[in-house]
């Protein structure tokens, strides 16, 4: 222990430059808190915007479409989906329950498309429903 007044200044001025360091060391910690929050923010947006794009377009595709709803964003899906297989398509849930059932439209009357076929609509039917309702979301 320091009996010397001026070891106790010395001392206390190095407790002080320490305090004032803490302090330095504290405001800078938040700042930087500050700055990482929007990001933080920005990205939970954009999750929760995305989550929502995709609950729309799954109740588009699992009801409008289905029940051949003449939605204008049903209607600009449909279009779309047509000018990119070049070929007509509607969508039927069985009777029994089963899958959805994707049916063509050919020259001999509608048929149901086999499995590969059907997967790959299903997935441009997606692509195009995500984009559809993502541009018209606000």
């Amino acid at each position: 222990m320091a009996n010397n007044p001026a070891e106790i200044r010395n001392m206390l001025r190095t407790y002080g430059k320490q305090l004032t360091s803490a302090k330095r060391l504290a405001r800078f910690r938040r700042a930087l808190k500050r700055s990482e929050s929007p990001d933080t923010v920005t990205i939970s947006r954009q999750a929760r915007r995305r989550e929502l794009v995709e609950k729309v377009s799954r109740e588009i595709i699992e009801n409008l479409i289905v029940s051949g709803n003449e939605n204008p964003v049903v209607s600009d899906i449909l279009e779309q989906l047509e000018l990119d297989f070049g070929d007509r398509y509607f969508f039927e849930y069985p009777l029994d329950g089963s899958d959805v059932q994707v049916l063509k439209e050919t020259p001999e009357g509608v048929r149901d498309l086999p499995r590969d076929e059907k997967a790959q609509v299903m997935n441009r039917l997606w692509e195009i429903t995500l984009d559809k309702v993502d541009r018209t979301m606000l």
